[in-house]
Parts: C-alpha cells; structure tokens; sequence
C-alpha cells in the first residue's frame, strides 16, 4: 500500500540560477568561488535532466572583499550591502517573471537580499512564507553580541529586524520577516547571546540533538506542516554546513556531528514531496576548502532531490 498519498506533484517549470560570489560576509576567502563550482558539477544540466526550464544569468557584480576591520560591531558592511541588493533585484526580477530563484553564494550574508525580496513578493500575492533555514549555526548575532563582527553570522537576526537599517530595511517593511515564519534545522553551534536571541525571538529550532532524538522524518515532518496548502511558498536556505564535514568538506566553518547523506536525501525528498517550494539558497561552498570539487557534486545530488529525484520509488518500503 502507498503510505505517501499525501504527496504533492512538484510543478516547478522554470528555474533562475543567481551566481552571487561574495564572501565579504566572513571571515575567510574562498566562498566567491562557490557559484561557479556548483556550475562545474553541472548544476544547470543536472535540473534540465528533469524537465526544467533552466535559465542562467551568470554571476552578478559586485565590490570586491576588502577584508576590513571591524567598524561599529560589523566587517564590510558597505560591501555586504551593495552584494544584498543585488541579491535582492535579481530574486525580485526572477519571480516576477514567474521562475524559481536559485541564489548561488556566496556566503549567508546574502540571505537578507533573497529572502527580503521573497518575503516582499510573498506580501504583494497574500502568500504565507515559510522558510527552512538548514545550518550549523543560528545566524542570529547582531553587531553588539557578534563574536567576530562577520555579518554572515548575523543574517537571521537582520531578517527579523535586529541590526543596521541599510540591511534590515531592504524589504518593503521592517522586520522583512516575523520569526513564526522561521524554522532552523541542523543547528549545533550556536553562541549563548544567539540562544537568549532565538528564545527572544520564539524562532522554531530542530538542533542536532532533536533530530538524534526524534529522527529526520519526524523533524521534517513537523518543519512542514501545513506546507503542502496551495497558499505557502516555502523558501530553503541550505548552508553546506548543515552537512557533516565528512561528506562536506568544502565549506569554511565546518562543525562535526552534522546531517548524514541520508539524513540529507530524506530532507531534500520531503521538501520536494510538498510540491510547494518557491525559492532557494544555496550557500557558504568554499572550493579552496573541496576536494575535487566533492561538496559541489554532493550538493548538486542533494538539489536533484529537492527538485524531485527520488532515491527510491514511491510506497515501497515506506511505513
């Protein structure tokens, strides 16, 4: 008997691939080499195998990484802020046009361009957002409790309205998001002033340990539900360190203990099963880090799913 008659037909059509390539958000170079080795691992041809209209515009321009001090609390805030908008114009221009952004980073900090320009296109259609943030680290610091003052570790927290009006406000409004509409999942280093943060903040958190504990498919079960209704668009903002640096190497602040192939494929599968993802981020590969290019072929795999590659065939073996 088929127990996933629930499942939704994944009616994505027409995708843009975005190449952002800047790490001016962190702390070590390398994460501006990621759009074009996720093209070297064939990313485009790989989603043109299954049916996909693929459009690639290349790799946007941008200020190069002027490795700066720190300046109130922040490293390159300018630069961060030209690359964000930039971000956020060509995600704003790719839905508009009816397609699905694939952002290429780049490193995180550049989830504030893509996600404020899916929010505000959520908000001018009456759609619910939802959106899976799959990550090692919370991204919650601001520029007084930062650590390292690296804005790719503060890009939930500007999302939510916390941090410099040049990158809060790139949304039609402030904050571009409300923290319900925020789910974490893979977290399993995050700073004590992050965790008074979430908790402030009411964001739903799955750590590494609640999914030993509960197992992938009930924390995904739980991080979609309600997904599936015809009114969401769900986001996914998938750091490469989300997964174990054994699997992944080519990443810049690697935490061991992460999502396991498996682990991954099921997430990726389930995200694809409710047929209601909108947009995508795909984050903090650093090539100078890979070996042979690993992690982007990985991802690459792991994107097939998201798009609807099943590991294996519906309703076998499945309880």
């Amino acid at each position: 008997m088929n127990q996933r008659s629930d499942v939704q037909t994944l009616t994505v059509r027409a995708v843009t691939l975005i190449g952002v390539p800047s790490d001016t958000g962190a702390s070590r170079l390398g994460a501006a080499m990621g759009p074009d080795a996720f093209r070297v691992a064939q990313l485009g041809p790989t989603l043109q195998r299954l049916g996909i209209d693929v459009q690639d515009i290349g790799n946007i321009a941008g200020p190069p990484n002027s490795q700066g001090d720190r300046l109130d609390g922040l490293r390159n805030l300018d630069e961060c802020v030209r690359w964000n908008r930039g971000a956020h114009d060509a995600v704003t221009a790719a839905l508009r046009d009816g397609r699905l952004p694939i952002m290429l980073g780049g490193d995180h900090h550049l989830a504030i361009g893509s996600i404020s320009a899916v929010a505000r296109h959520c908000r001018a259609r009456g759609k619910r957002l939802r959106i899976l943030w799959l990550d090692a680290h919370s991204d919650c610091n601001t520029p007084e409790i930062s650590p390292s003052g690296n804005i790719h570790g503060m890009p939930v927290a500007s999302l939510c309205g916390f941090g410099p009006d040049s990158l809060t406000g790139l949304s039609d409004v402030v904050p571009a998001i409300r923290p319900g509409e925020l789910c974490q999942i893979g977290l399993r280093s995050v700073d004590d002033a992050e965790k008074q943060m979430i908790r402030r903040l009411g964001i739903e958190v799955y750590d590494m340990r609640a999914i030993d504990e509960l197992g992938m498919r009930e924390t995904m079960r739980r991080a979609l539900e309600g997904v599936a209704g015809g009114d969401v668009h769900l986001h996914v903002s998938f750091d490469v360190d989300f997964l174990d640096p054994e699997i992944a190497p080519g990443t810049g602040t690697t935490v061991r203990g992460g999502a396991n192939y498996r682990e991954a494929q099921l997430c990726m599968e389930m995200i694809a099963d409710t047929g209601r993802m909108g947009s995508l981020d795909i984050v903090e590969l650093n090539p100078a880090l890979d070996l042979r290019n690993q992690t982007a072929e990985l991802v690459v795999d792991l994107t097939e799913s998201l798009f609807g590659k099943s590991t294996l065939a519906v309703g076998h073996g499945v309880h």
